[in-house]
């Protein structure tokens, strides 16, 4: 069943892929479609993880299965992608989400940033493989299916506009920015064939573990649970035709109001 059969309140029968939802954010949504009643497959590099991640959300109306999925990995991208399509019967959305943050490469990165120039090439070449490739690849192996099926769903996870220019950010500013100028170029590749492409943000610092050692406790943290009504929106039918957009969790009530739509439940 297609995301446009039901009501946002009612994901039954969609079938979504959420990468890296082991935990934080990934976690977040997937447990939020799972309540919704949707069908979700999670992933992250740990298969064990991804499994216990999975076994947690059992008990909802939906279901959750996890499996190993390095996204940097084109192999291990074309299987997971169709062991997925295989054991949930098809699938309607790709929410890819899995990345690295800035503490990958420097874990006191809001009082000591570190500028680009001492950034080494390793650190620099696997933030934009798992940020930036990642979600090319994903989505280069999800969307045939989806065009098969005459329509689908892509959810590309972002950050603020702030973030990817703010000093000592290389490389996770950059790897997001790609990803937008990617999100933009995909919807416009995607235009009139029914698949649809939009990115979702936070909205500010959300407290996970991509979290610094050195967060000043005055800083107010955005908590996972934020991303839950958008992402659920965005997988139902009140989000048909809805493409190119680029959605601020913690201003989506107020973004849907101004559309014309009721606020989301949380």
């Amino acid at each position: 069943m297609s995301p446009a059969d039901r009501g946002e309140d009612d994901l039954r029968g969609v079938r979504v892929l959420v990468t890296g939802a082991t935990g934080g954010i990934g976690r977040a949504m997937a447990e939020a479609l799972v309540g919704a009643g949707a069908a979700v497959a999670i992933t992250g590099r740990d298969p064990g993880r991804a499994e216990r991640a999975a076994g947690g959300m059992a008990g909802g109306p939906g279901q959750a299965i996890g499996l190993a999925m390095d996204v940097r990995e084109e192999d291990q991208v074309g299987w997971g992608v169709s062991e997925v399509v295989e054991r949930l019967g098809g699938l309607d959305v790709l929410v890819n989400n899995a990345g690295l943050g800035m503490r990958a490469v420097n874990p006191r990165f809001f009082t000591s940033p570190q500028p680009f120039w001492k950034v080494s090439h390793r650190d620099f070449a696997d933030m934009i493989a798992t940020n930036l490739t990642g979600y090319f690849l994903v989505a280069r192996a999800v969307v045939p299916h989806l065009l098969r099926a005459g329509r689908g769903r892509i959810v590309n996870i972002t950050m603020n506009h702030a973030t990817m220019r703010r000093p000592g950010f290389v490389p996770y500013g950059p790897s997001r920015a790609g990803a937008e100028s990617l999100s933009h170029i995909m919807a416009a590749d995607l235009a009139g064939t029914g698949v649809t492409v939009n990115m979702l943000l936070p909205g500010g610092p959300t407290a996970t573990g991509m979290i610094p050692d050195d967060m000043p406790g005055e800083v107010q943290l955005l908590p996972p649970s934020v991303m839950a009504a958008p992402i659920r929106w965005l997988c139902s039918a009140a989000a048909e035709g809805v493409t190119g957009e680029r959605i601020v969790a913690a201003e989506f009530d107020r973004w849907l109001a101004e559309r014309g739509g009721a606020p989301a439940s949380g």
